[in-house]
């Protein structure tokens, strides 16, 4: 008996164009050590997949690449009108560090803010 190992399964890949500071608050997750971004869709996800997003930021031309993995599922039809999507928790590194400081300087006073998000 021969056993086959079965390929991987290649992460999705997820563009992610964020065109307003408000947007960038609502899907932005602080709580991740390493930062975090809700992305809404309606694709299944599992807890642990890996997720490649090209992120977009309010008033930069610059793509950021991020390895990340899904951290959280809000499925379909959550309670309190929550937008189905998942979150990705940024991986461990130096440019993800970069990111997180750069999402952090766009927001500045609004990440003192009580206003809702779609994450927490």
């Amino acid at each position: 008996m021969s056993s086959t190992p079965i390929p991987s399964a290649r992460p999705s890949v997820i563009q992610l164009s964020i065109k307003e500071k408000a947007a960038l608050y609502a899907a932005y997750i602080p709580m991740f050590t390493e930062g975090g971004v809700f992305i809404p869709t309606t694709r299944e996800y599992a807890l642990g997949d890996d997720v490649y997003v090209l992120l977009s930021l309010p008033e930069d031309v610059q793509r950021y690449p991020v390895a990340g993995k899904v951290a959280w599922v809000t499925p379909a039809k959550a309670a309190g009108g929550r937008t189905q999507g998942v979150g990705i928790l940024f991986p461990k590194d130096e440019k993800s560090r970069a990111l997180k400081l750069k999402i952090e300087e766009i927001l500045g006073a609004h990440m003192a803010s009580d206003r809702p998000t779609q994450t927490v």
